[in-house]
């Protein structure tokens, strides 16, 4: 889809530099996903925003591929990173079993619900055996737009659980946390870490 007809990449292409300034790796998801891969696990990080989280997982010796959806997002990311940050939108994934970790902070909650699921499978299908997969979503009961105009699908717990359920994994784990985003707003966040069967 085309920046100009999604308000929600129309958002991070006019304030990617904003954005990117304003954005901090999450330091204890990070750790906890981390912790369950081996040294110098190859990862996969959709949406990077400002390249934080890749340059935190990089720093610690993981062979990492950032990616963003948006093109200035990359770029920014690039320049943050001193390296190349490809493109790749979620239903572009067409890795087969090629990553040990994906790491999607606060990106998928983009996905319309409608396409999430296909999105799922991709991810799954791009995890090798064992594979540790991490996302975060902004919870709620309908998807909407936020005063911003970006595009949240604001899944419930028993929503995402389900979602998650069509495929296999060994673990998946849900948790609840209240925290707030770049509007500064209140908000209730789900924390999903699944491992691949």
């Amino acid at each position: 889809m085309a920046a100009s007809k999604d308000p929600t990449g129309s958002f991070y292409s006019q304030n990617a530099v904003t954005y990117a300034a304003s954005s901090a790796p999450n330091m204890r998801r990070l750790d906890i996903f981390l912790s369950k891969l081996a040294p110098g696990a190859v990862i996969l990080e959709l949406g990077c925003g400002s390249g934080g989280d890749s340059a935190v997982m990089i720093a610690r010796g993981f062979d990492v591929m950032p990616t963003d959806g948006t093109p200035e997002m990359a770029e920014e990311a690039s320049k943050n990173l001193g390296r190349p940050v490809d493109v790749l939108r979620f239903g572009d994934i067409d890795a087969v079993s090629a990553f040990d970790g994906i790491w999607a902070n606060a990106c998928l909650l983009h996905a319309p619900r409608a396409e999430l699921g296909g999105i799922l499978g991709r991810v799954h299908e791009a995890l090798r055996s064992g594979g540790v997969f991490y996302a975060s979503f902004k919870a709620g009961e309908a998807e909407g737009h936020d005063g911003l105009g970006r595009y949240y699908n604001y899944p419930s717990r028993d929503w995402i659980s389900a979602a998650y359920g069509v495929f296999a994994w060994t673990s998946v784990d849900i948790d609840e946390e209240q925290g707030s985003g770049y509007d500064n707003k209140p908000t209730d966040w789900l924390h999903v870490l699944a491992v691949k069967a």
